[in-house]
């Protein structure tokens, strides 16, 4: 490991140690128990960044201990970027204290008003009442909110792009496009702009007639050969994304 450096510097990462899936060396997902909710971990040199928190503190801090065991005794995350303000994925972000934290512009109007409907919406959806309202007044407002795109370094050849891509799924829907040096496809983290294990979700915040056109810039990012992340399921293509986008554009009536 460099000196005075928070990541593995190796590409050597025993992702089934914490019962991780390998997207490739420096990438893996793990598929949380209850929603199926999709938390991914991309490692550089410098620095690691992990993408969603899970849908409680407890649940976060046990994606914390995750990410020791998996960087090794002196690693740790130091970035957290949000792809969406919906309490199954931004709910453990306070485990994480210290990190540099991302999201959409304007997620942080939704924390500092909507903690109260983001608690009950857990709630409702089957979250402990305690839990959600641990959760809820914990919430970590992100320190960085991305306009258009924003590039991250984490150090040996492996990069992020962070891409405001909403709204669509949600009102503020973050992608992330991570390239790193080994062989392999572009990995594309899509949030809950695509789901595998079920339908796509459409709550009162979602822009449905720009949805189809965010899975457009999805696509443009990523490219034909990408493995694309859904915020719950499988990964999936760009085929499996093009016939997703087909069907949203069928439901909310665009071209």
């Amino acid at each position: 490991m460099k000196s005075g450096t928070n990541a593995r510097s190796s590409a050597g990462i025993d992702w089934k140690s914490a019962f991780w899936e390998e997207l490739a060396p420096r990438v893996g997902r793990v598929r949380l128990p209850g929603w199926d909710c999709t938390t991914g971990l991309v490692v550089g040199e410098d620095a690691a960044l992990l993408i969603d928190t899970g849908s409680s503190l407890r649940e976060g801090v046990r994606l914390r201990q995750d990410t020791r065991r998996l960087l090794g005794a002196h690693g740790r995350v130091t970035h957290v970027a949000l792809t969406h303000p919906h309490f199954d994925h931004v709910f453990g972000t306070a485990a994480f204290a210290g990190v540099e934290s991302y999201g959409a512009a304007g997620i942080d109007t939704v924390f500092a008003q909507g903690a109260d409907a983001l608690r009950a919406d857990a709630v409702r959806h089957g979250l402990d009442p305690d839990l959600a309202a641990e959760a809820a007044d914990l919430l970590v407002v992100p320190r960085h909110r991305v306009c258009g795109e924003r590039t991250l370094d984490l150090g040996g050849g492996v990069q992020v792009l962070l891409a405001n891509v909403g709204p669509a799924h949600s009102g503020h829907d973050l992608a992330v496009l991570v390239s790193e040096p080994s062989p392999g496809p572009e990995i594309v983290f899509c949030g809950d702009l695509v789901e595998e294990s079920g339908e796509p979700q459409a709550g009162p915040d979602a822009a449905g007639r720009r949805w189809p056109a965010a899975l457009d810039r999805l696509l443009s990012l990523g490219g034909e050969d990408a493995c694309y992340v859904p915020g719950h399921g499988s990964t999936v293509n760009a085929e499996f994304v093009r016939e997703q986008r087909a069907t949203l554009a069928a439901r909310f009536g665009v071209s």
